[in-house]
């Protein structure tokens, strides 16, 4: 029943989502200034816990998203994200090797973010709040045996982490009118390792960078 609840729950966000994108559509044509945004670029993911040695590392970014006025110098940005996060566990192999293993992370997000416009078309700050889905950590098969460092957790423990992580988020885009860049920063509210005991805690951080063609 929960898992049920959860999945209702998720697929009613996304049902929103777009909904709204939807609303944005059916204006396009009468308001110059909403514009459509292809993005991709590259992300660094950090899971911030005591628990065990983690090192960030790098993955990518590819999404949509619609930019549309709000109120005066004020825009709304509509987006949704498809990611692939990485970060490294310190481990001991079978033979007690010191060993960086790699953890990729499949992620979705949906965000709704107030953008302020420092500059017309140039510049302009944003923040709000995403949620994200994630899938599970996937690591190589041969290295999900290993002993993680400061633990007695094996590699494939940690892999059914917290599914679900709301992010408050700021950045700034920058650019001209129909092709812009930008940097965000997320933090996890949500404890991605509550599954693994009451003792274990870690809350992710993301620092994207990507590139927007506005249509």
């Amino acid at each position: 029943m929960l898992l049920q609840n959860y999945y209702m729950k998720n697929s009613l966000l996304i049902a929103l989502f777009f909904f709204s994108i939807t609303s944005i559509f059916a204006q396009y044509r009468y308001r110059d200034s909403n514009r459509i945004g292809i993005s991709g670029g590259v992300n660094q993911f950090t899971l911030n816990t005591k628990n065990f040695n983690t090192a960030p590392d790098l993955g990518w970014n590819a999404g949509l998203s619609i930019r549309g006025n709000f109120y005066n110098n004020w825009d709304m940005v509509y987006a949704i994200q498809f990611s692939e996060n990485n970060f490294s566990v310190d481990t001991k192999s079978s033979f007690l090797f010191d060993e960086k293993v790699n953890q990729k992370l499949a992620s979705a997000q949906i965000s709704l973010q107030l953008s302020y416009k420092l500059i017309e078309n140039h510049l302009s700050l944003e923040f709000g709040p995403l949620v994200q889905i994630n899938g599970k950590l996937k690591t190589d098969y041969e290295k999900e045996n290993n002993t993680i460092s400061g633990t007695t957790l094996l590699v494939k423990d940690i892999s059914g982490i917290n599914q679900f992580n709301f992010y408050p988020t700021v950045g700034l885009t920058f650019g001209v009118r129909h092709f812009r860049a930008n940097i965000s920063y997320q933090y996890g509210i949500n404890n991605m390792l509550e599954g693994l005991g009451y003792d274990f805690k870690g809350n992710p951080s993301i620092l994207n960078g990507n590139l927007i063609i506005y249509l």
